[in-house]
């Protein structure tokens, strides 16, 4: 069969058949269509250096398959002959290039400009953005200071400002003489037993009659209701007392153990404190005797000495001042009332007892007090011995020394020192107790009358064995 198509013409079927061309096709024949309306002597030229036989590669001479260019494979083939050609210089002038997406260029990258380093700015920004904050933190430091406390209020305000409820662990607190309502609101506050002081305070101001606090140490508990501590506080139960009673013509011996035992006070430490010089006392005392006044005493504790003694040495210038003793006979009246203290047997006959020592003071007689010679000789006992009356070195034997012995020989109370102060008138220089069991007493202006109630004393220690106790 003959072709119908002449050799050398081109085959219209064929040419119908080749595939639709890629983008790198249509760009590369957009290039030379450009080229071919530029320069066409150009193109020429640039067509006669290109390899025999590459113009006329349409398909594969081996399948006749399309063009090896206007293929995939072609095209790689197409741009490593490009780059031959311009390695060789045979390209004069190269043609516009339209990078598809397989290729990458390599040519020039070694030229291109270096990007500077960028400079440490970051550093700065950072130096400034901690001092800022710095700034920042310290004012919110000043502001949380200054104004704290109205922050805690507002932040408290819808917070109930007191307990509910009797309390939970145990603890003490103290009022302390003079403290106020206000004070002691603040001090319970303080403590944790109430949660604020307002809450106490206000429930004080609401109170009728007004609640009174007596001085001292009080076992409360922590997280109570107002109510409840005010309840607390006015129950004498909870009130931490020890107390101590001192009877009157008790000596600075007897008192001074009984206010250890009972504080708690070491006794050593008491008798180290019990200076004279250190609370005002004249300067011929020889100790506190007399000047530790009989009463009743409470005690907070963890007392000091001193602030045990100074109580009593207190209480009793209030007494001498009550009484109306003027400052320059304190010491004088203190040491007759102790003698009348001791000697008297009944507060009755306390009047008259100062009276007869008063007379012998008087007329210069010896007061011949067994009292005081008990006193100095160290010994508890109504009566003394001959040898005790003698003894001259017993500087409160008053047998032997005329007037006042050197010093008090008990601490007297209010009525022993009202007595000294202001004795009962008359003309009595003897007196003896001649029932030592209920006190009676018989005064006397003779010593003839004196020795007779001297016997009667005698008569009523003989008459029974308890009597006898009483005569020892």
């Amino acid at each position: 069969m003959t072709n119908p198509v002449p050799p050398g013409a081109s085959d219209p079927a064929r040419d119908t058949e080749r595939p639709p061309l890629t983008r790198r096709e249509a760009r590369e024949r957009e290039a030379r269509e450009r080229e071919a309306r530029g320069d066409d002597a150009q193109d020429r030229e640039s067509r006669d250096t290109r390899a025999p036989g590459r113009e006329t590669r349409g398909r594969s001479e081996i399948d006749g398959g399309p063009d090896l260019e206007q293929t995939f494979w072609g095209s790689l083939g197409g741009d490593r002959e490009t780059e031959e050609r311009a390695a060789s210089g045979a390209r004069r002038r190269p043609a516009p290039q339209a990078w598809s997406t397989l290729d990458y260029p390599t040519e020039g990258r070694e030229s291109r400009p270096k990007k500077e380093k960028p400079k440490r700015r970051w550093l700065t920004a950072t130096i400034v953005t901690v001092v800022i904050l710095a700034l920042l933190g310290g004012a919110g430091v000043y502001v949380w200071n200054a104004f704290q406390p109205e922050v805690r209020k507002l932040l408290a305000m819808n917070e109930p400002n007191d307990y509910t409820g009797t309390g939970t662990s145990p603890v003490t607190i103290t009022i302390h003489d003079g403290d106020n309502g206000s004070d002691i609101a603040a001090t319970l506050a303080k403590a944790g037993v109430v949660k604020t002081s307002d809450a106490f305070y206000a429930l004080l101001l609401h109170t009728k009659p007004d609640p009174v606090f007596q001085p001292g140490v009080y076992r409360l508990k922590k997280q109570m209701s107002a109510k409840s501590a005010l309840s607390a506080l006015q129950d004498p139960k909870n009130k931490l007392q020890r107390t101590l009673t001192i009877p009157e013509g008790d000596t600075e011996a007897e008192i001074l153990p009984a206010l250890a035992k009972t504080t708690g006070v070491p006794l050593a430490d008491l008798q180290a404190a019990a200076k004279p010089a250190d609370f005002g006392l004249p300067a011929q005392a020889p100790n506190l005797e007399g000047f530790l006044f009989p009463a009743t005493y409470t005690f907070d504790p963890g007392v000091d000495a001193k602030t045990v003694v100074k109580t009593l040495v207190d209480r009793s210038f209030q007494s001498l001042d009550q009484a109306g003793v003027p400052a320059d006979k304190r010491y004088s009246t203190v040491v007759l009332a102790s003698i009348v203290q001791k000697e008297a047997g009944s507060v009755d006959d306390m009047g008259k007892v100062a009276r007869v020592f008063q007379n012998r003071l008087d007329q210069g007689m010896p007061l011949q007090s067994d009292a005081t010679v008990a006193y100095g000789a160290g010994v508890k006992t109504v009566f003394t011995t001959d040898a005790q009356r003698e003894d001259a070195g017993n500087p409160y034997n008053t047998y032997a020394h005329d007037g006042l012995p050197v010093g008090p020989i008990s601490n007297p109370g209010d009525d022993a020192i009202k007595a000294a102060l202001n004795p009962t008138p008359g003309p009595w220089l003897y007196f003896v107790t001649v029932d030592l069991k209920n006190g009676t007493t018989v005064f006397s202006e003779t010593a003839e009358q004196h020795e007779q109630a001297v016997q009667q004393l005698q008569d009523w220690c003989n008459a029974s064995a308890e009597n006898d106790a009483y005569c020892q």
